[in-house]
């Protein structure tokens, strides 16, 4: 290289420093909104998309709420295996839709239902432009609090007023009976399902003029497929988001470790309503995903709970989705 392409090279290098980044790099895409915390954003063909966290929920303790029914030193070699501690500490992921006039809300986070360490959606929302009364649409995957929570306010009033809210037939059925049955679940403490019960019960009464109700496969707002994938509750709904010939499948609660029930989906978790028929809708939808190699969304992964499901012997791995810089 001689002087004069030295010096060349120098005076760029100089004059990049005092440059605008946008001039230099003018070929390069960047960012239109402001470093956030909370929030994430991204594209699927047409669609504008925000995932924005609820906070997180804690368990202490592995066992007896995941693999209720597994050996000890079976779980232990799993979490020793993945670096992970003997307790799981899940994500709160609210998946949110800009489709034309449209703003759609998939679930609602926990509201004030359980704590200071969740409920969070408020907060951030503003994060994305968003205003709680421009929300057009909410579609709850399933009747749990840690879902539902956020359509209530502290005083019972409609936090999204302007919403149509979406729900299958068959979760508002279980959930309206006299005694919804947990015969099938491995949950032990009473006084949780009697809360649980009482609080989607109560929050259903004061959603119902604003309720629409979809059967198993129905596409609404052009851009939803909705489907039901039993076990976790009789209604429990996968969300299909496509636009352009582009896919992302809102998983809800399918998964809610990003290690034990992937690698074994038969161990389950005690929340499920019906923890046999959650734990073979798990293995045939894993089975799914991974061949079709769709890009997944779940609920209750690490943030911002974007992936992939990859085969792995008996049975799967969750490969997470990398940004190389927050939002």
């Amino acid at each position: 290289m001689n002087r004069r392409t030295i010096l060349k090279k120098g005076l760029l290098l100089g004059l990049s420093a005092t440059l605008p980044v946008s001039s230099v790099f003018s070929g390069i895409r960047r960012a239109t909104h402001p470093v956030n915390n909370g929030i994430h954003t991204f594209t699927l063909g047409k669609l504008e998309l925000f995932v924005v966290t609820d906070g997180h929920i804690l368990f202490k303790k592995v066992q007896p709420s995941f693999a209720p029914d597994v050996p000890a030193n079976q779980v232990k070699q799993v979490l020793d295996e993945n670096f992970l501690p003997d307790s799981a500490d899940l994500g709160v992921n609210i998946l949110i839709i800009k489709s034309g006039d449209k703003i759609i809300l998939l679930d609602t986070g926990c509201g004030t239902i359980l704590g200071d360490s969740s409920g969070w959606l408020l907060r951030n929302l503003p994060k994305t432009g968003i205003q709680p009364s421009q929300i057009t649409d909410i579609v709850i995957t399933h009747g749990h609090p840690d879902h539902m929570g956020g359509l209530l306010g502290k005083n019972g009033e409609l936090t999204f007023p302007s919403a149509n809210i979406h729900l299958s037939r068959l979760e508002y059925e279980f959930w309206q009976s006299p005694s919804p049955d947990f015969s099938k679940s491995k949950m032990k403490d009473e006084a949780l399902k009697t809360m649980v019960v009482k609080t989607t019960k109560q929050t259903l009464d004061k959603i119902k003029p604003n309720l629409h109700l979809f059967e198993d496969g129905s596409r609404i707002l052009d851009c939803l497929t909705l489907k039901i994938a039993p076990g976790h509750t009789p209604g429990h709904t996968i969300t299909t988001v496509s636009s352009e010939e582009q896919e992302l499948v809102h998983v809800a609660d399918l998964v809610h470790s990003p290690v034990l029930v992937f690698a074994h989906p038969e161990w389950g978790f005690d929340g499920d309503t019906d923890f046999g028929l959650a734990a073979t809708t798990r293995k045939n939808i894993l089975e799914e995903l991974a061949r079709s190699r769709q890009q997944v969304f779940s609920y209750h992964l690490p943030w911002p709970g974007l992936g992939h499901v990859r085969k792995k012997g008996k049975g799967f791995e969750w490969v997470q989705t990398g940004f190389a810089l927050p939002d």
